[in-house]
């Protein structure tokens, strides 16, 4: 079974990362690690903090010779922007976790409520999840994303209006991560003017991955749906508050004629020729593209502030602030391939089992294998 845990602040001097029942013998591309970590901390509307820490990850564990060894693969990533003082958090903001979690540990004020739930430790999920990716791109399985809404700016080039592979992994071009330049420039335009009103923007990001073989989830039971696992690698992403698979939320308004997609049969097997499920049906996927969308809200750490209880006095007083992003959908997009990589790497090790990536890949070939026969 695969599994990883986290640990380290936002202001700590490392973040700390595991990851257990990986195989062994696959190739670690530490440089692609780092170029993903690289990818994280782009993005128009990011803090000053992302031009000091530059990301780099340092392996201590389960590598030997670049080769993974089936033992577990432990990560450090240096915090290098942690020079400024730091003081308690009495006047929580809203929106944040500071009050709920200072309640919760019976702390006097939201200081390690937020040195925990800041979405720094969103750097070793992306580390992780590329070495997921690296797996999984050993079965010729990728994962895309891009911005299709920041603010009320909202791009119409999505997976369902014909963008192409090519087109996904031009994405990286872009400083907000849309796939056209006209909505590049509105929203750039709206993230600065946030920004001189002392304000915060989300949006919208879309998440496709490919190649994925038919089998991976169950109808079985309600925590083994791959769509509900997703769902909830997903919204454990600070800020994101919903996600649609398919055509999600716009499936209400059209009829089930309309909706379904038909089965097809030829030379290769089963085939659709639509996708508006997103690639899960009955929590199993189905051979065709997962397709995923995320809405992320505005950042809650506000240059001008809402009104808060000052925890200390309990009179009525402006939340404090924090260096913080005005807009890190972008960021979030990177985020969600890295989360969408990990579940789809353990559902594949769960399916196909082995403890090396020979007896996993010999497992996988014939699965495929007997599939064209049935």
């Amino acid at each position: 079974m695969l599994r990883f845990l986290t640990g380290g602040e936002s202001h700590g001097k490392e973040l700390l990362g595991i990851i257990e029942g990986f195989p062994a013998n696959m190739y670690l591309d530490i440089e692609y690690v780092n170029w993903e970590l690289q990818r994280r901390q782009k993005g128009y509307g990011r803090s000053n903090r992302m031009t000091i820490e530059k990301d780099e990850a340092l392996v201590l564990s389960g590598v030997n010779h670049k080769y993974t060894t089936g033992n577990p693969i432990s990560i450090m990533i240096k915090n290098r922007g942690t020079n400024i003082e730091l003081v308690e958090i009495t006047r929580p903001r809203p929106g944040h976790g500071d009050l709920a979690g200072a309640l919760k540990y019976n702390q006097k004020g939201g200081r390690n409520v937020l040195e925990r739930a800041s979405a720094r430790e969103t750097a070793m999920r992306v580390a992780i999840g590329s070495i997921c990716k690296l797996f999984l791109r050993e079965f010729n399985i990728n994962i895309y994303s891009h911005v299709i809404q920041i603010g009320d700016i909202k791009t119409m080039k999505n997976y369902y209006d014909g963008i192409t592979i090519d087109d996904l992994t031009k994405a990286d071009e872009s400083l907000v991560r849309v796939l056209d330049n006209s909505s590049e420039e509105l929203m750039i335009e709206k993230i600065e003017e946030a920004k001189e009103n002392g304000d915060t923007l989300g949006g919208i990001i879309e998440v496709i991955g490919t190649s994925i073989p038919v089998g991976l989830g169950s109808y079985t039971n309600w925590d083994r749906k791959l769509d509900g696992i997703i769902s909830q690698s997903i919204l454990s992403i600070p800020g994101i508050k919903g996600i649609e698979f398919g055509l999600g939320f716009h499936t209400s308004n059209i009829l089930g004629s309309d909706y379904h997609d038909e089965i097809f049969y030829g030379d290769n097997g089963y085939y659709r020729e639509t996708n508006n499920a997103g690639g899960i049906e009955g929590g199993v996927s189905n051979g065709q593209d997962i397709v995923f969308r995320a809405v992320m809200k505005p950042i809650p750490t506000l240059k001008k502030p809402l009104k808060t209880i000052d925890m200390k006095t309990k009179k009525t007083e402006f939340a404090q602030f924090e260096r913080s992003d005005v807009c890190a959908v972008p960021s979030a997009s990177i985020v969600a391939e890295s989360m969408l990589a990990y579940v789809l790497a353990k559902e594949m090790i769960l399916k196909f089992g082995g403890d090396s990536m020979e007896e996993i890949r010999d497992n996988y070939e014939h699965y495929r294998t007997n599939l064209k026969n049935r």
